[in-house]
């Protein structure tokens, strides 16, 4: 075959997806450290399924449609930094493309290269041994060994030959992945990509498959936040994962929801159903217990979204934040926020989360607080993309602590220029850290992680793991307190009770003389606490 027509394009496409699909679950496995976040795999994949939805229905015949298409739709539905990463690959793959009815090998070949550029472009600091590492070496394997008097299954063939050695590669390249074992979890999502488009080139489309999530859902359903949905589908208990407690799921259920119902059919099948504008919260916290079946996500009322009047006069200053718990947003909300977008370390919200956000806060200057780090290139996609006046600027928050005190500094009297200094400036006033279990055995940076022991993380760093998650707090603490420490802000998880709350207060009151304590509930799900210390 000497070319590649829109359709087929397409089908690659469609197929890549699907392929992406039944196999994010061992890219997530591949992830280097042990927190439950289901991280990697899961927002390639929301990312690819969000092009595919796009170029469904089209039916053009010049690859230049499909391919503007497909980027439009994985840039709007981009999560996490290797989403935000995937969708910049195939937007300079369609940029390349314009004029253009079909692919020949070297303009497939040139259309990869511009994917590599706009890639790297989108990373501030590029980190080799990563996805970044494998577009790179596959598009100039292709272009150096490429000729156009190939056949596009040819050029294939090299795609996928260089893309499997390059993975092979990044643990020579990044010393954590060697440490810990594995190759790179992006680099891996890329290459089961190029397989799946490589498959459909060949005749052998890959179809998504039936034994995982089954979306069953309207074409025309709209899932971002601010529309009411009805939630429904089968969970699986896992007895290897988290220990399943019915009355915090109940309580986290009615905090995200109403009307929640859920029958059992086993130990560990459950039926659920609940009406909630926050979908992907709630199937988020629950992963952490199993695995789903028959997923549907319905609208409930027809037009019942929140809408801005376009009418209405903009506000001079907004403040939007990312959390997952209620106690954590009515935090955010006591430190000015505005708008709150749903999501955290299980299910990062989207550039189109974002844009929507931004509309909904309706003022001339926007302040976003990503406050995790795989969140911030889709915020700042999300600022460039605003069209109107609006002066959208992200802060450049890695965690909830940091989120929190950024948010404290801002001063409604003060400009534009100022204040982003000024909550930039704050995030180092504030060292993070957050205890979670752990999701497997494993040896990374001199310590010993056993799966479902508690990991105290400072700044990413694994400074303990033991058995009782208020030992691993105790330890965590003992390492981030200073003598010039002044104030300790503990936000509590939904699996801490109360009762248990007061105790913590307590105990760390008798403990850390002259620093003053602050321990609240955040009811935010896979941290049983995240600690400020400033």
């Amino acid at each position: 075959m000497k070319t590649i027509s829109g359709q087929l394009l397409k089908s690659m496409f469609i197929s890549a997806a699907n392929n992406l699909f039944n196999h994010y679950p061992e890219i997530d496995a591949l992830n280097v450290f042990p927190v439950p976040d289901g991280d990697t795999g899961m927002n390639m994949n929301l990312t690819m399924t969000s092009g595919a939805k796009e170029i469904y229905n089209k039916n053009e015949e010049d690859v230049y449609s499909i391919a503007k298409a497909f980027s439009r739709g994985l840039l709007m539905g981009a999560r996490g930094n290797s989403g935000v990463i995937t969708s910049q690959i195939f937007r300079g793959f369609a940029k390349a493309l314009e004029g253009k009815e079909e692919i020949t090998p070297y303009e497939l070949a040139e259309a990869l290269l511009a994917g590599k550029e706009a890639s790297y472009r989108a990373v501030m600091r590029p980190v080799e041994g990563t996805i970044l590492t494998v577009i790179r070496e596959t598009s100039d394997a292709l272009y150096q060994q490429g000729e156009d008097e190939m056949s596009v299954e040819e050029c294939f063939e090299i795609i996928l030959k260089e893309a499997r050695e390059s993975l092979e590669r990044t643990p020579e390249l990044l010393p954590v992945l060697k440490e810990v074992g594995v190759v790179d979890s992006g680099g891996a999502g890329l290459v089961t990509i190029f397989e799946g488009m490589q498959k459909a080139l060949l005749g052998e489309f890959v179809e998504k498959s039936t034994e995982g999530q089954t979306i069953v859902a309207e074409k025309e359903t709209k899932l971002e936040k601010g529309y009411q949905m009805t939630l429904s589908f089968l969970l699986i208990k896992d007895g290897t994962k988290k220990h399943f407690i019915e009355k915090h799921f109940k309580d986290f259920g009615m905090h995200h929801g109403y009307n929640l119902s859920y029958t059992t059919e086993k130990d560990d099948r459950m039926n659920i159903k609940v009406q909630t504008l926050h979908p992907g919260t709630i199937l988020a916290y629950l992963q952490q217990f199993g695995e789903f079946e028959n997923i549907a996500i319905l609208p409930l009322k027809p037009g019942s979204e929140e809408k801005i009047d376009p009418n209405s006069p903009k506000k001079k200053n907004a403040i939007i934040a990312v959390s997952a718990g209620a106690g954590l947003d009515e935090l955010f909300k006591q430190v000015g926020v505005d708008v709150i977008v749903s999501g955290g370390q299980t299910m990062n919200p989207s550039i189109q989360d974002f844009t929507n956000a931004i509309k909904k806060a309706n003022a001339h200057n926007v302040f976003i607080l990503p406050n995790n780090s795989n969140i911030v290139m889709a915020a700042n996609q999300a600022c460039e993309m605003i069209e109107d006046d609006t002066d959208a600027r992200v802060i450049p928050s890695k965690t909830i602590p940091q989120g929190l005190v950024s948010a404290l500094v801002f001063s409604a009297t003060s400009n534009v220029n100022v204040n982003f200094n000024n909550m930039k400036a704050a995030l180092k006033n504030v060292s993070s850290g957050q205890v979670t279990f752990s999701v497997k055995d494993t040896d990374i940076e001199g310590i010993h992680v056993t799966k479902d022991y508690y990991m105290g993380l400072r700044d990413k760093n694994i400074v303990t793991c033991v058995k009782d998650k208020f030992e691993a707090l105790r330890n965590l603490l003992s390492d981030m307190i200073k003598k010039d420490s002044t104030l300790v802000t503990v936000i509590c998880g939904e699996d801490i009770l109360d009762n248990e709350i007061a105790d913590i207060q307590k105990d760390l009151e008798n403990n850390y003389k002259g620093v003053q304590i602050n321990v609240v509930s955040g009811k935010q799900p896979v941290y049983s606490f995240i600690v400020g210390v400033e």
